[in-house]
């Protein structure tokens, strides 16, 4: 699964496919270009090397779209991981599906009963420290 959180709307966007390959995350921004025309797009990704790829990175550049990445082993901030975790609680947990297609409507089902009870995410954190412009980080 190749999947986008919109925080806007805090839909989730997917795509399953049988490999998660340079080609296929391209197909995937291509898609999210088509839905957001007319908007520079800011995703930010792992380090995982198709979203590094060259002909990924060409594109991006020439259709407003900017990865971002996280650092190496940082995906504990980036809301979509969450996400995962809850289609993995709710669509694949104490599952036994014998064929791909009844995994992967499993997977469909939920993120569509999830995307009808979608809410904007914002306001994360807004009592942490770490917000304020003043908060002392320390950097090794």
């Amino acid at each position: 699964m190749i999947a986008a959180l919109d925080l806007a709307a805090g839909r989730l966007h997917y795509r399953i496919r049988d490999r998660k390959r340079w080609r296929e995350f391209l197909y995937f921004l291509k898609t999210l270009r088509r839905r957001w025309p007319n908007q520079r797009l800011y995703l930010i990704c792992d380090n995982f090397s198709p979203h590094k790829h060259p002909e990924v990175r060409a594109w991006c550049a020439a259709n407003q779209v900017e990865l971002v990445f996280l650092p190496t082993y940082a995906s504990w901030p980036n809301w979509i991981e969450a996400e995962f975790a809850a289609v993995r609680y709710f669509a694949l947990n104490g599952t036994d599906h014998r064929t791909h297609a009844g995994q992967d409507a499993a997977i469909g089902n939920y993120i569509r009963w999830r995307n009808q009870r979608a809410r904007p995410k914002s306001g994360f954190a807004i009592n942490s420290k770490i917000r304020h412009p003043d908060y002392p980080f320390k950097v090794a």
